[in-house]
């Protein structure tokens, strides 16, 4: 009777791992790996293909770029690196009003490179909405995303626009997230536009930015997700960082303007190690940007499921302005790490 009751349990084992492997092999990409923004403002960078060898020493799977850089695509060559390219911001208006430029921005920086670099997504302006240039916004992504499908790469690498959190009119509660006026009048048609091809809204999330904008309010362990318990209790949902309550209102107000499918790619969020208010210390950084990887798998109260996300920034930059803006980096332009951070 023993051996029987042993040989049904293995038996039993054997099918759960049967059925465990179908599950991993239809899902291949379930969980996307962390991303990691590649900026280029300093004069002290190591050479690209060095970069693209930190990436994948360090097991960072994705990268953005915010401008096309002949070195960078062609260090990524078969790297199997995930890249999120911009279309800068300079380039809005000649796209949108032409568009034989969108389709030899295309050939140029990504039909030249497709055969070996992995392209995720094309980023078409950043933090322009709302403003002046918000106008060309929509235009060029129609362009480009003309011009992928012209070339056979539209079903691959889909067209969208990366947008900072404060084109949030409302936040408080996440539920009632709301676009401002001023940017929902561009959101609307874009998010009409990203449901028809499938694509998601890039956003910039910083908790960082709220925290030291109303302390008073926001508690640090709020920002740096070290809360014991829930912060704010929405409904049916409770909120024990502030990212996920960002990020939630940030959904609510895609629900808001029709875009109920929309899904959000993290496009930047990290913390500064220095050169700024007190919160921007090195151990705070490494605890946002630490807690942010560990988190992101499990997504939101709204949203379960991993949130593709991209940590600002690779680097420290010193062509940017004094103070907090040259200490975003998880590396120093030697490669040595600003702090200790586990990808994994």
């Amino acid at each position: 009777m023993a051996k029987q009751i042993s040989v049904e349990v293995s038996n039993m084992v054997a099918a759960a791992l049967m059925l465990l492997l179908g599950v991993l092999v239809a899902n291949p990409t379930t969980v996307q790996s962390i991303g990691v923004c590649y900026g280029m403002n300093g004069d002290n960078l190591p050479q690209p293909s060095s970069v693209v060898s930190l990436y994948e020493s360090n097991g960072i799977g994705a990268m953005r770029i915010y401008a096309p850089d002949t070195a960078t695509l062609q260090a990524l060559g078969g790297s199997n690196i995930q890249l999120i390219l911009d279309v800068p911001n300079g380039s809005l208006q000649s796209i949108a009003s032409d568009p034989s430029a969108a389709a030899a921005w295309v050939q140029s920086n990504v039909q030249a490179y497709t055969s070996s670099v992995s392209f995720r997504y094309i980023a078409v302006g950043n933090e322009v909405i709302p403003g002046g240039q918000a106008q060309y916004v929509l235009p060029a992504m129609q362009n480009i995303y003309n011009a992928l499908s012209s070339a056979g790469l539209s079903g691959q690498i889909k067209v969208s626009t990366a947008v900072s959190q404060g084109v949030l009119g409302t936040s408080y509660p996440p539920s009632s997230g709301a676009f401002s006026s001023d940017a929902a009048s561009t959101l609307g048609p874009i998010v009409q536009f990203l449901a028809s091809n499938g694509a998601p809204l890039l956003v910039n999330v910083y908790p960082y930015f709220s925290y030291v904008s109303n302390p008073g309010s926001i508690s640090l362990s709020y920002a740096l997700f070290t809360s014991p318990g829930t912060v704010v209790q929405d409904g049916q949902y409770n909120y024990q960082n502030l990212f996920d309550a960002i990020v939630d209102a940030l959904y609510a107000a895609l629900e808001g303007v029709g875009g109920s499918n929309v899904g959000i790619v993290v496009s930047e969020s990290g913390w500064p190690s220095g050169g700024g208010p007190a919160a921007a210390t090195v151990g705070n950084a490494q605890t946002y940007n630490q807690n942010l990887i560990n988190h992101v798998g499990n997504g939101t109260p709204r949203k379960p499921g991993p949130i593709e996300t991209y940590i600002f920034a690779m680097f420290n930059e010193d062509l940017k302005s004094p103070g907090i803006e040259q200490n975003w980096g998880l590396f120093y332009p030697n490669q040595q790490p600003v702090y200790s951070i586990n990808f994994s």
